[in-house]
């Protein structure tokens, strides 16, 4: 199956391969006017027997790879990767006609996109996501990024990728808690746009969870097509493209909050975003709701955190609490002295409001541990 759409009048597109059709890569690569030299970067968690498969399907088109393995980390997203990855391409001697593959989650894929755009201004670029928060976020809409001076996203341009890959073969072989971090965003676009997510989620959750890929391959398609809807039209993000940001306030200044004491990977994105569609909800609701309870609901039965524990990242809860509250007003949706964030008080009619009650907003994020 394949997923294709248009953006400034140049195709793009998103193909699902059966584990026997790797094929597909090297005849899409054979269709672009490239000079085949190709940077090959991947995260060290993913199978050699995987990485091995996509390197000979792009020697056997021709293509001269150079490999480079590399930690998908969230303490990795930052400027020495970025330049680690310019300096692999100029050594190499790339030009804007060679390719980049990403071969990993966010963190890999945010970063190489960022240098396939910043690299003489713009390369070929293509995404094999492997996690499932990857595969239907970060992997398509062209955000690329690193954080700087402690704030997540901070540097980072629009870039998309010609393609997206997903792979049947990187689904099966997914951790659990990657697998199971991703659903939170499947959620956020039911939530946002198409109860029918919400409701095949629901209906099919035995087999998701047992990951058969024709679910997967449905349900990954109806969702990054509700991505595809909002950001088309809105690349930049000014208008409603940033009601995929639902949760993402709560989420990355929790994520911060964690990430600044523990200097660990600690809590997943999407374990963060399930945290902040929570607390999102409560607010735009003025507390717990039927809407809220359903969420929750939802949440934990996919095994999604709804709580936070701060005995297991050894913080205090009060340092904790003040530090998601201080990361909130550093959101990058903030346009004045108010952050915002995404009001959802039933599936389907999201708003971007300002968060202007700030008692309130200590009540949400208390909620968190209660």
């Amino acid at each position: 199956m394949q997923i294709k759409y248009k953006l400034e009048k140049e195709d793009h597109y998103v193909t699902f391969c059966r584990t026997n059709s790797l094929e597909k890569i090297s005849i899409f690569f054979e269709k672009i006017n490239s000079d085949k030299n190709v940077l090959l970067l991947y995260d060290k968690n993913i199978s050699k027997e995987i990485i091995k498969k996509i390197y000979n399907e792009l020697k056997i088109s021709g293509c001269n790879i150079i490999l480079k393995e590399c930690k998908g980390d969230k303490v990795n997203k930052n400027k020495k990767f970025l330049f680690e990855l310019i300096d692999t391409l100029l050594i190499n001697k790339f030009t804007k006609r060679s390719a980049v593959i990403s071969c990993g989650g966010g963190v890999v894929g945010d970063v190489s996109a960022l240098a396939s755009s910043l690299y003489l201004r713009g390369l070929y670029y293509f995404n094999i996501p492997t996690t499932i928060t990857a595969i239907i976020d970060s992997s398509i809409g062209g955000k690329t990024a690193i954080n700087y001076k402690g704030i997540t996203n901070s540097v980072g341009t629009y870039y998309h990728p010609k393609n997206v890959f997903i792979l049947e073969e990187i689904l099966k072989t997914l951790p659990e808690r990657e697998f199971i971090s991703g659903v939170a965003e499947i959620i956020k676009c039911g939530l946002i746009d198409n109860i029918k997510i919400i409701k095949f989620l629901i209906k099919n959750k035995k087999q998701i969870v047992e990951r058969k890929f024709n679910y997967l391959n449905k349900l990954c398609a109806m969702t990054i097509n509700t991505k595809i809807k909002y950001f088309k039209d809105d690349i930049y993000e000014k208008n409603k493209r940033l009601y995929l940001n639902f949760g993402h306030t709560f989420a990355h200044a929790i994520e911060m909050a964690i990430e600044n004491v523990s200097k660990k990977d600690v809590i997943r994105h999407g374990e963060a975003v399930s945290l902040g569609m929570l607390s999102e909800i409560y607010y735009a609701n003025n507390g717990k709701s039927k809407f809220y309870n359903e969420t929750k609901k939802l949440l934990s039965d996919f095994k999604l955190p709804t709580k936070i524990f701060p005995k297991k990242i050894n913080i205090s809860q009060i340092e904790l609490q003040n530090d998601i509250y201080k990361n909130i007003f550093m959101d990058k949706k903030k346009i004045d002295k108010y952050p915002r964030y995404i009001s959802l008080k039933k599936i389907g009619n999201p708003k971007i409001v300002k968060i202007e009650n700030f008692d309130f907003l200590n009540d949400t994020i208390l909620q968190l541990f209660a």
